[in-house]
């Protein structure tokens, strides 16, 4: 009898990932639609969760809109804290494993090196404090659990970094990057090889160790690096690329400011489950490969 896997949060970056990913032969992904099942509601959650005798539920639905979050605060709190609490309850009713995703944005950014699993969370945003609550909802909910937090996360798919890169390079002579943050670029497909790889130990293992762990591709850059990466891969496979000049955060007025320091340790994940992320440069690579194709030299 195949192992049943419900992914929330299907239409984004990394629920595209996860639909991509094998699971095994003995695996089956379902991933409803926004519209077919509303993890805000909590009878609805708990229909879909006794529907079946889930493997494992993965969590990748979020509320991300940093800046509108700051006016559009109840709306963040249900999908990102309200709707996590919701699940845990349900999963751990049925004995479910639930795995959540969860953000840099829990920290204030103000730590120096990369920040490790258990250090003290401080939000200072609206969106950071919504997953903060998320998070401690999924752990106090049901002990069956893991948390990966992530940051920087890029795909081809779905709006990011590196496509906003690509097609401001198409329309401008030069682009304009922050250089004074920090962090580690995560491919969304990466991500969703690891959420596998935890769901099925949970699946598997009734003594999977349950924790907060962060999961991003390893070695940290600015946006301004980031962004020049970008535009050399995309020279590299023959798309126009243009200079990239670095400016302070100061010089862009948002609601929210961000973490000059999102950089994220890895240590427990690997030590836990075995996982060892690879460099963010050879994570671009794939990812340019997939929007413009092989570089020269890859051919």
């Amino acid at each position: 009898m195949a192992r049943e896997i419900l992914v929330l949060g299907g239409g984004g970056q990394v629920g595209t990932e996860l639909q991509r990913q094998s699971f095994g032969a003995d695996a089956v992904i379902r991933a409803p639609a926004r519209d077919a099942l509303d993890i805000t509601d909590e009878a609805a959650v708990a229909r879909a969760v006794a529907e079946r005798p889930w493997a494992a539920v993965i969590n990748t639905a979020a509320y991300t809109a940093v800046d509108k979050a700051e006016s559009d605060v109840a709306a963040a709190w249900r999908l990102n804290a309200l709707a996590p609490a919701y699940l845990a309850a349900e999963t751990a009713k049925a004995g479910i494993p639930l795995i959540h995703v969860s953000t840099d944005y829990v920290f204030d950014g103000t730590g120096a090196g990369a920040y490790a699993a258990d250090a003290p969370v401080r939000p200072v945003s609206v969106y950071g404090a919504s997953k903060a609550a998320g998070e401690m909802a999924v752990r106090t909910g049901n002990p069956r659990h893991a948390i990966l937090r992530t940051a920087w996360v890029v795909s081809p798919h779905r709006a990011n970094f590196v496509k906003t890169m690509l097609r401001l390079a198409g329309e401008r002579d030069k682009l304009t990057v922050v250089d004074d943050q920090r962090g580690c670029p995560t491919s969304a497909g990466d991500l969703a090889a690891a959420l596998v790889a935890v769901a099925l130990r949970f699946a598997e293992d009734t003594a999977a160790p349950a924790g907060t762990y962060h999961c991003v591709n390893a070695g940290a850059t600015t946006w301004y690096d980031f962004a020049r990466a970008i535009m050399a891969g995309a020279a590299a496979r023959g798309a126009r690329s243009v200079p990239v000049e670095p400016i302070p955060s100061t010089a862009f007025k948002t609601p929210v400011t961000r973490p000059a320091n999102s950089e994220l340790s890895t240590e427990t994940l690997t030590r836990a489950f075995g996982l060892t992320p690879r460099p963010w440069d050879a994570a671009l690579d794939d990812i340019l490969d997939q929007l413009i194709g092989p570089a020269a030299n890859r051919a």
